[in-house]
This record gives structure tokens, sequence and C-alpha cells, in this order.
């Protein structure tokens, strides 16, 4: 293939990617679509350009401008978060991480975390950024039934180990961490407390799951792509009004984790914050609706929900499990759904031990929700599942029906200018 052919074939398959996401239901837990004015912010100039420090404390002429930019976005976080400090330019949840744990830790530490198995993030664990810092990692027991740490064997742990800093949220997240109790435990024996809020961040700034910095968490991580209808990037988030721990936590990013901090997504970060704090309590209030309404509704079905005595979820997500542990029944029902024309993700459950082969799903709602799909819509979403692995139909016309179905849905919500979820693909 010469090299005009390839960059051909490259564009091709781009827009061949997004017509399959159009035609189908993506419920990948971790995605979401951006709106048009932030899309406009991304494709713009700043892609290509540089301002290592902060507004007004620049190591490169020219970014006055940026300076603009980058402020509005600072004091618009700290509304729609709550909170003292605020930054921006992180490039991802997990740079977001290895940041935090630059600033709170020390190679040689301690740290307690959730364990990957349990729905811990990989950036949680010694193959990820804990690995990465050189920390030493003691993991929480987990409550299977309730899905989070158990509170006091948790509490215990934290006492006899006595961690440089204890961690907490997850990747697979159905409920809100008794936080409060565990940070008490934590900040007894001199600890500092990160909480992990990549995935659920647009909730707790909708008002919608928990209160982390009000609850004992010195900083709070997060993406800006997920719940948070952003582009991808990241969050550092803290209540401390000690300008000194601020200054750590900024020198983390840069020069701790970041030279070129992507201005253009930047930009939008802060377009999308200025449309969550118009829309985003709204939006947040939907997605858990949405998520609550598609677990009553597969359970209906006939599917193994996961968490049915908690109301099987509080969040944008919602897990079943399709066969025995670890027999790789929730990736041979992934690719069968993808077949159908729904996109979703294989998981581990408690008590599977093989990533490859899980026993389950991790579905998500954010970006149905976020093409104006409601509580109705749901029971439809639910009915094509049942379609497709319980009265094993034909794949290809389940997919047809679906293609139709989100035909009704293609246009971005809960935005200043609503467009096309999809843009660029006639």
């Amino acid at each position: 293939m010469d090299a005009r052919t390839q960059a051909g074939k490259i564009l091709e398959s781009v827009k061949s990617s997004g017509i399959h996401y159009r035609d189908s239901l993506p419920m990948i837990a971790s995605e979401n679509i951006i709106s048009p004015l932030v899309a406009a912010a991304i494709n713009s100039d700043l892609h290509g350009r540089y301002a290592e420090g902060l507004p007004g404390k620049r190591y490169y002429q020219g970014c006055d401008d940026f300076d603009t930019i980058e402020s509005i976005g600072i004091e618009s976080a700290k509304r729609v978060f709550n909170c003292n400090f605020t930054n921006i330019q992180s490039t991802s949840g997990t740079v977001s991480n290895i940041a935090s744990l630059k600033a709170l830790a020390k190679p040689g530490d301690t740290i307690t975390a959730v364990s990957t198995a349990d729905g811990g993030h990989i950036s949680h664990a010694r193959m990820g950024a804990v690995g990465v810092r050189g920390l030493n990692l003691v993991t929480y027991p987990w409550d299977i039934d309730r899905m989070e740490p158990d509170v006091d064997a948790s509490m215990k742990i934290i006492r006899e180990t006595s961690p440089n800093l204890a961690l907490f949220g997850q990747s697979v997240f159905l409920f809100p961490t008794p936080l409060k109790e565990l940070s008490d435990a934590a900040h007894e024996v001199g600890a500092k407390v990160m909480y992990d809020g990549a995935h659920v961040l647009g909730l707790i700034a909708g008002g919608q799951f928990q209160d982390p910095l009000r609850e004992g968490a010195d900083v709070m991580t997060g993406s800006s792509h997920k719940t948070f209808p952003g582009p991808q990037g990241g969050f550092v988030l803290s209540d401390s009004s000690d300008e000194k721990f601020h200054r750590k936590l900024n020198n983390s990013i840069f020069p701790g984790t970041c030279s070129s901090y992507h201005l253009h997504h930047v930009a939008g970060k802060a377009v999308a914050l200025a449309e969550f704090e118009e829309f985003g309590s709204q939006y947040a209030k939907d997605i858990v609706a949405n998520a609550q309404a598609l677990a009553a509704a597969l359970a209906s079905e006939g599917f193994d929900v996961l968490a049915e005595d908690r109301g099987y979820t509080a969040s944008h997500q919602v897990l079943t499990r399709h066969g025995d542990i670890d027999s790789g029944a929730g990736r041979k029902a992934a690719q069968t759904l993808e077949n159908s024309g729904i996109i979703t993700n294989m998981n581990m459950l408690p008590g599977d031990t093989k990533a490859m082969q899980p026993s389950g799903l991790r579905l998500g709602v954010p970006e149905l929700t976020r093409v104006g799909m409601g509580t109705d819509e749901m029971t439809d979403v639910a009915r094509f599942f049942a379609r497709a692995l319980i009265q094993n139909q034909e794949t290809s016309k389940i997919k047809s029906d679906v293609k139709s179905f989100k035909s009704n849905f293609q246009n971005v919500k809960y935005c200043f200018e609503s467009g096309p979820a999809y843009p660029n693909l006639e």
C-alpha cells in the first residue's frame, strides 16, 4: 500500500467507525460524545500550540488569549465542583492519578486501594500508576453483596497498615463509596485521602452521587469525557485552602507529568464546563434515572443483574452476569451484542480471575442519555438485549432494527447549541 492509499484507508476507517457508532447503541460506560461548541474549540489552531505554566506565568509568548481561556475554565471548574482548587490541564484521568500520586506519596510509601479484581482502575494497581510511582499496594477487603469496600474490614486494614495515602474510587462503580468512615480512619493514622471520580465526576458535579471533597477526600481526580461530557482529558481538584498544597498539585501536572497539555482540549473542557453549569444537573439526574430503568428492564427480561438488593445501581453503570465465573460468557455476549448493533464491554465481576475470559458485562448510559433517550427507551434497549442473548434471534435483523430505532436519536442534547451527535459522516 502506497503512502497516499494508506492515508485514504485511515480516513475511510475513521468515517466507518463514526457510522458504526451512529447506527448502534453505544453503551461503553467510559465513553461519551461532545457538543458542537466543544468540537469547535477542539478543532482549532490551539491543537498545536504550547502554554507551559499557569495563566500569566508562561514560558512562551503568544499565550494571552489562552490565558483568558484557561482562567475562565479554572473559575468555572471551581463553581461546578464547589472547591477552592482546580487544575484543568491534565490530559487524562490516568495522568491526573499519576500527578496526584506524585504530589501525595513518595516511592516506597504504602497506599491502600480497591483491587482491579473488585473493580479498581488499572492505574490503582502495581501494573499501572501505583507501580510506576513505586508504591507498596494494600487492597481493601471487598463486600460483594454491596459492591463496595467492606467498611469495618477496610478501616481495620487502614489502621493496621498506616498507609501514607488511602485511594478510593473504581472503574466498576455502581454505588457511592462509604467515604466518610474510611476517610476518618485514614486521617487518624496521618494518611492523605484521594478519590478517583473519573467515571462518576459528572454525577458528583450534578449532585446525583456523593460529594467526596466534603466527605474527607483531600484530592479528587477525574476524567472530562465520561459522565462529565467534555473532550478527553482530566481534572485535579481539592477543597484545601492551603496555597502551598495548591502549588504542589499544580507542579505535579507541570512540569511533573505534562509539558504540552493539549491546549485545544483545555479549551474544550472550558466550554464543556460552561455548558455543564447550565445543563449538568439535569443531565446527571437523567443518567441515573436511565441506568436504574435499564437495570430493572433487563432484570424483567430475565437477565442476571447485579446488586438487586440495592436497586441495581446509583450511577451510570449496570452490571450483568452471563455465565459461570471465568467462563468467557461476557466476552461472547459482548461480541453477539456488537453483531446486533449494541456496543458494550466485557468485564470481570466478583469471582472472576481472567480479564480476557470474564463472566460479565459493564453497561453505561451516558451517551444514550446525551442523544435524548429516556426511561421509556431503556425498556426498548433491554428488549434488544433479550432478542440477542436470550431469544437468540438473527443478529442482522436485530442490527437493522437497532439502526432504525437509533435514527430517532441523532442530535446532542444538554448543550447550548444542539447539533449532530456523529458529524461529518455524509
